[in-house]
């Protein structure tokens, strides 16, 4: 059995003081039994010394290479049976990874197990898991809600990858981060093709980890923005049942609906997005070079997506009903 129980990989693009307090919540960890792989997408040398501990195995990649590629180095190098994954911008409780294995090793069907993620600051949840709409966005189950609300151990959709861990039985079998999403959504699509495969996910609420939201890229930016409409798309032409993606288009313009209905409310990410200095119409712009993306990886997407159904190990109805199941609604999404 390898040394380590767990591989925890931090991938880094701000490489500021955030980091080391994040590395420095891992040295006070009840559990011992775990490595730090840190990924240096800035293209800065980090310094040892300045991250203030020892153990620490740091990767220096000379350019960004996004939060799923520069998981997946982590993964390729370590031999642990669990590999969690913790933002640069995230602090762990002390029993943050005692609590996930806790969790992870209560069944051999648990592939991957979602944090309590807290907003640092505030009184309120980042997330407790996650939730699909039917267009394939993604949001934060409970954001903003009082942590009390989600405080029992329960299934869940998928983690975010904010703070999460994965067997890596289960990453053996169903591949790493899938590095054309670049950034946003990788975590919800490794979760979706996971569920595929017949893993389960379990929320730990006791597994808090404190969050400040949106650092790196901004809290609405147009980077954030185009990436984050691109690769629901992805998502989408990847992992839904063919029903569900026939469905996609009406909630997508009922969602878009809503988002204008929210920017005249002063309300919503759209809101957020021009009160940074963000103009409305960019926000268009960027929804079509979106959807131009997706022309251009079409056929790379479909090729994907036979891949998921040929080693699928549930039905399209079975994976339709986790769908509903840990669902939110097009206006919801649209005035979080």
């Amino acid at each position: 059995m390898p040394e380590n129980r767990v591989t925890v990989a931090i991938p880094t693009l701000a490489a500021d003081a955030k980091l080391a307090d994040c590395v420095r919540s891992l040295a006070e960890q009840t559990r011992r039994d775990f490595e730090v792989v840190i990924i240096d997408n800035s293209g800065q040398r980090l310094a040892r010394q300045r991250l203030g501990g020892e153990g620490l195995y740091i990767i220096e990649n000379k350019s960004n290479r996004g939060f799923g590629a520069a998981v997946n180095q982590a993964y390729a190098r370590s031999q642990a049976p669990f590999l969690a994954t913790l933002n640069d911008d995230a602090v762990a409780d002390p029993r943050w990874i005692e609590e996930l294995l806790a969790a992870m090793e209560s069944s051999p069907e648990v592939g991957m197990c979602a944090s309590q993620v807290r907003l640092v600051g505030q009184n309120g949840l980042d997330s407790a898991g996650m939730l699909m709409c039917g267009d394939g966005s993604s949001k934060q189950r409970g954001h903003g809600a009082c942590p009390g609300e989600y405080d029992r151990v329960e299934e869940v959709l998928l983690p975010s990858g904010s703070a999460a861990l994965y067997r890596r039985a289960m990453l053996d079998e169903i591949g790493g981060f899938d590095e054309d999403f670049f950034l946003y959504c990788e975590d919800t699509d490794l979760g979706l093709r996971a569920r595929w495969a017949g893993w389960k996910c379990l929320y730990a609420p006791r597994a808090v980890a404190y969050h400040h939201y949106s650092h790196s890229a901004g809290r609405a930016s147009p980077l954030k923005a185009y990436y984050v409409e691109r690769n629901r798309l992805f998502l989408l032409v990847k992992n839904f049942p063919l029903r569900n993606l026939m469905a996609a288009p009406l909630v997508t313009m009922a969602r878009y609906g809503w988002h204008a209905a929210s920017l005249l409310r002063g309300r919503g990410p759209a809101a957020r997005y021009r009160e940074d200095g963000h103009g409305a119409l960019s926000l268009a712009a960027l929804a079509i070079r979106a959807h131009g993306s997706l022309l251009l990886n079409w056929r790379t997407l479909l090729a994907k997506r036979r891949e998921i159904a040929r080693t699928a190990r549930i039905t399209p109805g079975a994976f339709a009903e986790l769908l509903r199941r840990h669902a939110i609604g097009a206006r919801e999404v649209a005035e979080l």
